[in-house]
C-alpha cells in the first residue's frame, strides 16, 4: 500500500526537503513534514500556496506529475484587473507562450473564494480591480499560469493550487496535511 500526503503549502516555502545554494534559511517542507521516505509529486512554486502531493510510490508520483498522464490541475487566481470573456476565451483555446501553444484550459471567471489570509497579503492598490479565476489546466510547463494570464494581459497576484484530479485541499490550513493510503 503506498503513502500519500495531501500537503497545503504555504506561500515562501520550497516545494523541497532541503535548501541549498541559498544565503539565507528559507523554509521547505522539512519545516511541516516530517514523514521518511516521500517525496513530491511535482512542483509548486515558492510563490505559490496550496496543494502539494507527496509519495512514497515513484508509480504514482510519475502518474502524478507527468504531463502525458494530463492529470487536471485546478488553480483559484487572483489577477490585477477585472478579466473580460475575451480573455477567458483565449485561455480556453489554448495561449502562445515562449515555449509554445499551451493546451486549452478550463477557465471561468469566479466570487472571490474563501481561502485563509496569505502573509504577506497581496498588495491591495485601491486604483486597480483585480478578480478570481478557476483555471483548470492538465499539462505543468514552469510557471505556466503565471505566464498564462500575463499572455493574455492580467497578470497573477496570488496562485492557489486547490486540486489534481480528485484530491484537494479543502479543510487543510496552510501548512497542515493528512495522509491517504493509496
Amino acid at each position: 500500500m503506498s503513502r500519500l500526503i495531501v500537503f497545503n503549502k504555504p506561500f515562501a516555502v520550497l516545494s523541497q526537503f532541503t535548501d541549498r545554494g541559498s544565503d539565507g534559511a528559507r523554509e521547505t517542507l522539512s519545516d511541516y513534514i516530517q514523514v521518511p521516505g516521500v517525496y513530491p509529486a511535482g512542483r509548486l512554486d515558492r510563490d505559490s500556496e496550496g496543494l502539494l502531493l507527496l509519495t512514497d510510490d515513484g508509480r504514482l508520483q510519475a502518474r502524478i506529475a507527468e504531463p502525458r498522464h494530463k492529470m487536471p490541475k485546478t488553480y483559484l487566481v487572483q489577477v490585477e484587473g477585472y478579466i473580460d470573456d475575451a480573455a477567458l476565451d483565449r485561455l480556453r483555446k489554448g495561449v502562445m507562450l515562449k515555449d509554445g501553444m499551451t493546451k486549452p484550459a478550463r477557465a471561468e471567471r469566479i466570487d472571490h473564494p474563501q481561502l485563509w489570509p496569505r502573509d504577506p497579503p497581496v498588495r491591495f492598490r485601491k486604483s486597480v480591480p483585480d478578480c478570481w479565476i478557476k483555471l483548470t489546466i492538465s499539462e505543468g510547463r514552469n510557471r505556466q499560469v503565471r505566464r498564462m494570464t500575463a499572455a493574455v494581459g492580467f497578470p497573477t497576484l496570488r496562485l492557489v493550487r486547490w486540486s489534481i484530479g480528485d484530491w484537494t485541499v479543502e479543510g487543510l490550513a496552510p501548512g497542515e496535511w493528512r495522509e491517504i493510503r493509496v
